[in-house]
């Protein structure tokens, strides 16, 4: 009788510990985080990759931690997902149809270069009262400038960002070229002892557009005026523009860019040539010195280097940003709220960890433990000449002519002042257009 009742206690508190294992899994599935009998409910629309739904299985187990503690913490809340496709352009644009009508989710993580968009249409509800003024000093001041409206509100938190940098092999290219001349120098030189001097994106993609503006903006240039009109094309900025042109151009024509570089449109052609040993330097993306530590033996790998993008001159320095935002949208302040505990609890550098984007409070990299290896010491330096896309209903279009601009100019059927007023007046057409 007593190893009856024994075994009835044992089995009973075996069930308790799983019900309660089960209940504490439950908070956290692939569309749900909370219980699902909180009687509050946040929607919210994320990328897979920024959610409980990630791809990655190691990103997955990593994100369920985060919103685990989320939930526990807010045990009478539930957040109830849903995920954009991979068509970014055309999910903000039904995003905005919705927001307008009053029909968007709660809670959304916004493409940072299209939160000045809803930010104009008056969609986005300000944060301000949900962060310090120390916390908003700490951002990088090209992610300040973009989350706060004409108003002065900030309207999202802009949690993760990137940037380009140079790359280069240190037995070719000894010393990091500061400025548009040395880069060029250093890889004619190159090129004479048979290697590609430098590779860049110059194909027909989004790509080409951004790694190569941070030579305009070096200069100060400006694509659109503050009612987002273009003015590239006219006067001040129509000659830095040309600058920019003529470096690439120069680049092609000396020998130092092969001139396959007017048909690349994918970083992983860059590393393909460092890890083959053909290449002395390259324009790409700071998470590549990743993939090429990853890919390649520790000696061949010690020989790469990562510096700023030179400029026109040495204090002349830009990089192109991009990221990801949260904002909330819903008119209910306790759901307003709870987006921005969101943003803070989840998005404010654990997201940082798990996923790996660069955090935009510059105190993160000193704090957050991802982030102490040395060379995120340098991208945090860089970050400060960063600069992002504008937000305003255009873009899209300034892009697709200058990749068409690029590849006139690098293959040289046109010179670059016919390729420049080609794109300017193919842009403001469809301005006027509407």
């Amino acid at each position: 009788m007593r190893k009856s009742i024994l075994s009835t206690f044992l089995a009973s508190t075996m069930l308790v510990g799983l019900a309660a294992a089960a209940s504490a899994q439950d908070l956290v599935t692939t569309d749900r985080v909370g219980s699902p009998d909180a009687p509050n409910v946040l929607t919210m629309r994320a990328n897979p990759n920024q959610s409980p739904n990630s791809p990655s299985p190691e990103q997955k187990a990593a994100f369920a931690k985060v919103w685990q503690k989320f939930a526990e913490n807010h045990p009478d809340w539930q957040i109830q997902f849903e995920f954009f496709s991979q068509d970014i352009g055309g999910e903000h644009a039904r995003l905005l149809e919705q927001a307008r009508a009053g029909r968007a989710p709660d809670c959304v993580t916004v493409d940072s270069f299209q939160l000045a968009l809803f930010v104009k249409n008056g969609v986005l509800q300000p944060l301000d009262d949900y962060f310090s003024q120390d916390e908003i000093d700490d951002l990088f001041p090209f992610i300040r400038e973009g989350i706060t409206g004409p108003d002065g509100h900030i309207y999202a938190w802009w949690w993760g960002t990137d940037l380009r940098v140079l790359y280069r092999n240190k037995d070719v290219v000894s010393d990091a070229p500061q400025t548009w001349d040395e880069l060029q120098a250093a890889a004619v030189d190159a090129s004479k002892q048979g290697l590609e001097g430098v590779l860049f994106n110059g194909g027909r993609w989004e790509g080409t557009t951004f790694d190569w503006l941070a030579n305009f903006w070096a200069q100060g240039g400006k694509l659109v005026d503050d009612s987002g009109k273009p003015i590239f094309g006219e006067g001040d900025n129509r000659a830095k523009m040309l600058n920019a042109l003529n470096y690439f151009k120069d680049l092609v024509d000396s020998g130092a860019a092969p001139k396959r570089v007017a048909t690349i449109k994918d970083y992983n052609d860059f590393n393909a040539a460092a890890i083959a040993g053909t290449v002395a330097m390259f324009f790409g993306g700071h998470w590549q010195h990743f993939q090429l530590q990853e890919a390649m033996e520790p000696d061949a790998f010690a020989k790469w280097e990562v510096s700023e993008l030179p400029g026109p001159t040495p204090d002349q320095r830009a990089t192109g940003t991009g990221g990801w935002t949260v904002a909330a949208f819903s008119k209910d302040p306790a759901k307003v709220e709870m987006c921005a505990n969101v943003m803070r609890e989840v998005y404010m550098g654990p997201a940082n960890e798990v996923i790996g984007d660069l955090p935009t409070r510059q105190s993160l990299f000193a704090s957050l433990p991802k982030f102490q290896d040395p060379y995120f010491g340098q991208l945090k330096d860089y970050l400060v000449n960063g600069h992002a896309r504008p937000g305003v209903p255009i873009y899209p279009e300034i892009s697709n002519q200058i990749q068409i601009m690029m590849g006139e100019v690098l293959s040289g059927s046109k010179q670059p002042e016919e390729a420049l007023d080609g794109a300017w007046q193919r842009v403001m057409d469809a301005y006027n257009k509407g």
